[in-house]
């Protein structure tokens, strides 16, 4: 499996157990609403009615269009938080830093989305991969990402870089994942700034 980091850039200035830090749930949105609507829009764009979606790191809302999935499972380490997801089918809690491996079977997935979260992720390229063998042939995986954080949960690589230099990076994650292509879209609609990556397993 690719690693693409360094111990030194893995490094979190908080290296207390993630559970504990998530423990209790957070009810916010991380971003402004302008994000949450471009996010959404972005969705829209890749999204059909009748799509299998895993929504990894997620909370207690997706941003997903109001379209009619045929399965859409989530992922994250509060269990409150994911019950309160009206637009999840089911969940399951995973610590992405301790354990890489998915319980999902492989091409089981035409979507995957990961938002405002991919800044936490030590072992990017083992779960990249992972977002590779879930998706379908032709499955579409779509990192969002704006300028906030926890800072002290906040990978070394992440908060040593620029807003660009971490787009290049979640890139990188792509590559490295066997992902066939990506594509970056960036916008500044309002204080925060719209960045996200969409990979691709197959032909665009």
């Amino acid at each position: 499996m690719p690693q693409v980091f360094s111990e030194t850039d893995r490094a979190k200035i908080d290296s207390s157990n993630d559970e504990s830090f998530y423990r209790s749930p957070r009810f916010v949105t991380h971003a402004d609403d302008p994000f949450c609507s471009r996010l959404t829009d972005l969705y829209a764009s890749v999204m059909s009615p009748g799509d299998r979606v895993f929504d990894a790191m997620s909370s207690w809302i997706s941003f997903f269009p109001p379209l009619s999935f045929d399965r859409v499972v989530g992922h994250g380490l509060n269990r409150a938080e994911l019950e309160a997801n009206e637009q999840l089918d089911e969940f399951f809690l995973q610590d992405f830093n301790t354990t890489q491996r998915l319980p999902l079977d492989d091409a089981q997935f035409d979507v995957v989305c990961c938002a405002l979260s991919v800044q936490y992720l030590q072992y990017p390229g083992p779960i990249f991969s992972e977002f590779e063998r879930i998706l379908s042939p032709s499955g579409t995986a779509v990192v969002s990402f704006t300028n906030r954080m926890f800072p002290t949960k906040a990978v070394h690589a992440w908060r040593t870089r620029s807003m660009n230099e971490r787009a290049s990076l979640v890139e990188e994650y792509f590559t490295a994942s066997e992902f066939t292509h990506s594509e970056r879209v960036v916008d500044h609609l309002g204080n925060d700034p719209f960045y996200a990556v969409v990979g691709y397993t197959g032909s665009k």
